[in-house]
């Protein structure tokens, strides 16, 4: 014991025996890129309602329509949190000015250059503490679960989001498709392989104070349908078959026949469907079977998040059999909770998932190299994406099936 015992008496001592609890991270913080021609340049700011948003960056006049109309359909559809990085100011609204020393004349916010400049805008560069611009600035908010960038349809500009998601393992990209296509639903370009992102096909209509209805793209709005779904349902239910509050219409119709074509592709569409425009796709980009689904990546993602960020008490115990145990208890423990939330498979927590950690996996070399290992394996719920009923008719003694 560390505590020395000089003189006779009782002394009462805490210890701590227990497991350490794992509290699941927030899964619908939203990271937005955009432009507007006020607030902070290249600062990731926290928003949590619509009037803060306008106080800080302005209305649709002074921001990109891309940007405005999805933080207020974001919001507007059960959006709660989420940081936005302004990175310059729209073409062909002014910038406004910024403050001033006194020995110093107005400067005004750089305003965004066309063409592959623009793209440059939203890559970013990361020049360290204080000099990230862009995307970069997003690596400096750790609660960002979610990462779009309302309208931005250029390949570069898509890979990066998806690389950045890819890289940090913490987040998932919603990715708009382009306006208007040329040719039928089988030429609409899609971005690169990933399993941290999903793509949605088409834009919606929408009404602006100034212009009317419009036609905008569909990222905003959606990642407020994720936000809802995850607080209403949680993270493991598919974020599909929801209603897309504040939507008009869709710049095209889809019929059953062309999302044929789409959803094999991992091109989500938003359709027409039982009185109301829904979001009808719940798949990612990636073409691996295991990761086919939203709702099964995210899960994985907060699963793996979770645990990492709650499980920084284990660096530098000493590595034996009690602490393997521990480890085990705690993880256990967090997934039975999710099990019994609807999150994992199976009839019982043997069914859902397997903890493992033991003298097999933490052999001599191992703990040797200062390692500690844990494997686990989880057995995810996956959406009913095809409902199908067989419908017969019986006769005495006898049925006929189609």
């Amino acid at each position: 014991m560390a505590t020395s015992y000089l003189s006779p008496g009782v002394y009462v001592e805490e210890v701590d025996r227990g497991s350490k609890p794992i509290e699941a991270v927030g899964t619908n913080t939203v990271g937005f890129l955009g432009e507007s021609s006020k607030g902070p340049l290249n600062e990731s700011v926290l928003i949590t309602n619509w009037s803060q948003f306008v106080k800080t960056f302005g209305d649709f006049k002074d921001c990109s329509e891309h940007l405005a109309h999805a933080v207020y359909g974001f919001f507007n559809n059960g959006g709660s949190r989420c940081f936005i990085v302004n990175v310059g100011a729209p073409e062909g609204i002014a910038a406004a000015p910024k403050a001033t020393n006194a020995d110093k004349k107005d400067e005004k916010a750089p305003v965004a250059v066309g063409g592959g400049g623009r793209d440059g805008l939203y890559i970013g560069r990361d020049g360290g503490p204080g000099a990230r611009t862009g995307l970069k600035c997003m690596d400096e908010v750790d609660e960002i679960a979610i990462l779009l960038a309302p309208g931005q349809i250029s390949p570069a500009v898509q890979d990066a989001l998806l690389s950045h998601c890819e890289t940090r393992k913490d987040r998932f990209a919603i990715l708009d498709s382009p306006e208007t296509i040329t040719g039928g639903v089988d030429k609409l370009p899609k971005p690169r392989d990933s399993k941290y992102g999903a793509y949605y096909f088409p834009w919606i209509q929408v009404y602006d104070p100034d212009k009317g209805n419009i036609f905008v793209p569909p990222s905003g709005h959606i990642a407020g349908v994720y936000s809802r779904t995850d607080s209403e349902r949680g993270v493991h239910k598919a974020p599909a078959n929801e209603i897309i509050r504040g939507a008009l219409g869709m710049k095209y119709n889809v019929s059953k026949g062309e999302q044929d074509l789409l959803n094999p592709k991992g091109i989500n569409a938003i359709r027409f469907m039982s009185g109301a425009i829904r979001i009808w796709g719940a798949r990612t980009l990636s073409t691996d079977p295991s990761w086919r689904y939203i709702n099964v990546r995210r899960l994985f993602i907060m699963v793996e998040s979770s645990i990492e960020r709650a499980t920084q008490w284990v660096v530098f115990e000493p590595n034996d059999h009690r602490l393997w145990k521990r480890v085990q208890r705690t993880i256990s423990s967090f997934l039975t909770l999710l099990w019994r939330n609807g999150a994992l498979m199976g009839t019982s927590p043997e069914q859902a998932f397997y903890v493992k950690c033991d003298d097999e996996t933490n052999p001599p070399e191992v703990i040797d190299a200062g390692q500690l290992v844990v494997e686990i394996g989880l057995a995810p719920v996956k959406p009913a994406e095809f409902v199908i009923f067989r419908i017969g008719q019986m006769a005495s003694g006898g049925g006929v099936e189609e």
